[in-house]
């Protein structure tokens, strides 16, 4: 999406959105490898493993763009796609239930269980976790000013930044 809006103010259009309360997780590459490197020390065979990071509205990431360029770019919205979603789910209801809260990641432990069923129907399992739905539009939203503050911390920003004001 930031590719698309830096496109857009280069071109001197309009910044297109499908709807300004949509919200989308942001993370940049750095935290994206860190997830990785943590599921490789911490996960095992066939978990889940999910960080738990902040989301943005498309409105306020479109903003964020804008500010940064030091543009007055229109802000267009276009009407949702069929089948786009109001929000990112990471970890649905039933994910959740035996999740494990680790601080800043959660790990669904893989489903493991044996044959046999009386331990399920007979004796059950009470146990579940205290939260529901990890999703974009539950989790910390970022404000415009982190948005610029995270987005300024991105290789191809800094580099579009310094085009831009080099032209």
């Amino acid at each position: 999406m930031v590719p698309l809006f830096v496109e857009q103010i280069k071109a001197g259009k309009p910044l297109t959105v499908t709807d300004p309360s949509m919200t989308r997780f942001v993370m940049t590459l750095e935290e994206a490898v860190d997830l990785v490197l943590y599921a490789y020390e911490h996960a095992h065979t066939g978990d889940i493993l999910v960080q738990k990071a902040p989301a943005s509205t498309i409105g306020d990431l479109a903003r964020a763009v804008k500010e940064l360029f030091h543009v007055d770019n229109e802000i267009r919205t276009i009407g949702i796609r069929h089948g786009e979603k109001m929000y990112e789910t990471l970890l649905t209801n039933e994910e959740c239930a035996y999740a494990i809260d680790l601080g800043n990641f959660y790990r669904v432990p893989a489903d493991n269980r044996d044959l046999n069923y009386d331990k399920y129907f007979i004796d059950g399992n009470g146990r579940r976790s205290s939260f529901s739905e990890f999703n974009s539009n539950n989790t910390t939203l970022l404000t415009v000013k982190q948005i610029k503050q995270k987005l300024l911390g991105v290789k191809y920003i800094q580099q579009e930044l310094k085009a831009w004001g080099n032209r």
